[in-house]
């Protein structure tokens, strides 16, 4: 497969997240004229620089990529999003200039410049770029099969360890395209799930949603929270800014909350009983699932709210097991769903897979960050606004 050449990674703009599209007219509406800075991080330590004369070819194909009339009908059909809104898209294009690759330190070093409205579309499609580069040349023998192979038995064990267990709740949701083997990888393994496993109820993936007739998922990401912090008066109202500011877009669709862009504890604390009432639940990334759960349970007691009317999402490094042990946990108390990335889009028999993200780390000139529930993920190039970031949401350092 060439990579460099005439095999496009993506030829679609809707091959990518659904939250993206759901912040992008947040961002059109609210903050169109807002600049950013976005950097590329590999946790995984892996050396991706030999690659980088493959990916900027990938990038530089994005200059002539835009919506098609049919994908724009087609969000059209969705609802919530706004006819000014999609008349923008019919001439949104997005520019290679944007991203500054550079080979030349230790790691494979990527930014991007420009304003949100631009700077948010290039991390789903860059980083499915990334993996799909990097597993052609390392893994070249390795097919689609592979990975339907592989997943018939992780399936298989689910309902293993399922039995006796009331299924009818149970919900999975692909969200694979950022660290996906390859595109080819992804569509297989969804197709399959579509055919064959009952309780499979959509993809975060657009453009899957729409030539697949599925339901798509996703509300926002860290990075809504993390550019208010730069887009408030005082830091501690930020996260509570970024919330209303969401339901002036959205007041009655997407009532998921993202929880961890600076730690449960404190998100709840923000999470007032207005707020809990008007977001219909929250979404799990990062730290034990079941403390934070229960957290959540809690707090919407707490408050006189019945938990039962409202739903969890799981999305943090899950496989099948570890969905099944939380869906058993949480049974009957609250309603769950999990969405499932790279154990399902880059689950192949000898396959390392490769933990890159894309993240905010500028807004108007200033620092933005994430410190998370789980010490690894946080990200922030400046150590001084960390510290102020810690001491307007009252965390230990």
């Amino acid at each position: 497969m060439n990579h460099t050449g005439t095999h496009r990674v993506i030829d679609s703009l809707l091959d990518t997240d659904a939250y993206k599209l759901h912040m992008h007219q947040a961002i059109f509406h609210q903050y169109p004229e807002t600049e950013v800075v976005a950097e590329f991080h590999c946790r995984s330590k892996e050396d991706l620089r030999p690659y980088c004369d493959a990916i900027q070819a990938q990038i530089n194909q994005f200059d002539s990529l835009s919506f098609t009339q049919e994908e724009l009908d087609y969000l059209a059909t969705i609802g919530f999003f706004k006819s000014d809104y999609l008349e923008f898209l019919k001439s949104f294009t997005l520019s290679s200039q944007q991203v500054e690759l550079d080979p030349s330190g230790d790691q494979l070093s990527i930014k991007i410049t420009g304003k949100w409205l631009d700077v948010i579309f290039w991390e789903v499609p860059l980083l499915a770029i990334i993996c799909e580069v990097r597993c052609a040349a390392l893994y070249p023998n390795a097919s689609a099969e592979d990975a339907i192979e592989q997943l018939k038995t992780k399936i298989d064990r689910f309902y293993h360890n399922a039995e006796g267990t009331d299924l009818s709740e149970f919900a999975l949701v692909d969200f694979g395209t950022r660290r996906r083997f390859s595109k080819a990888v992804q569509h297989h393994v969804v197709d399959y799930l579509a055919e064959s496993f009952p309780y499979f109820k959509g993809t975060s993936n657009y453009h899957l949603a729409r030539t697949r007739g599925l339901t798509p998922v996703g509300t926002q990401a860290h990075e809504w929270f993390q550019a208010h912090q730069q887009l408030t008066g005082e830091l501690a109202d930020s996260q509570q800014l970024a919330l209303n500011r969401w339901l002036q877009e959205y007041p009655d669709s997407l009532g998921i909350a993202l929880t961890d862009c600076i730690n449960m504890d404190a998100f709840l604390r923000d999470f007032d009983l207005r707020l809990s009432n008007r977001f219909v639940g929250l979404r799990h990334d990062s730290g034990d699932p079941v403390t934070w759960g229960e957290k959540a349970i809690a707090h919407y007691e707490s408050l006189g709210i019945d938990p039962t009317t409202k739903s969890l999402v799981f999305s943090d490094s899950l496989t099948l097991d570890k969905a099944l042990a939380i869906y058993k946990h949480f049974y009957g108390r609250i309603n769950v769903s999990f969405g499932i990335g790279t154990q399902l889009s880059c689950d192949l028999p000898n396959v390392d897979t490769l933990n890159i993200v894309l993240k905010l780390t500028q807004c108007e000139g200033r620092p933005v960050a994430k410190i998370s529930d789980e010490p690894g993920k946080s990200m922030c190039r400046d150590e001084g606004y960390l510290s102020q970031l810690r001491q307007a949401f009252d965390i230990a350092q």
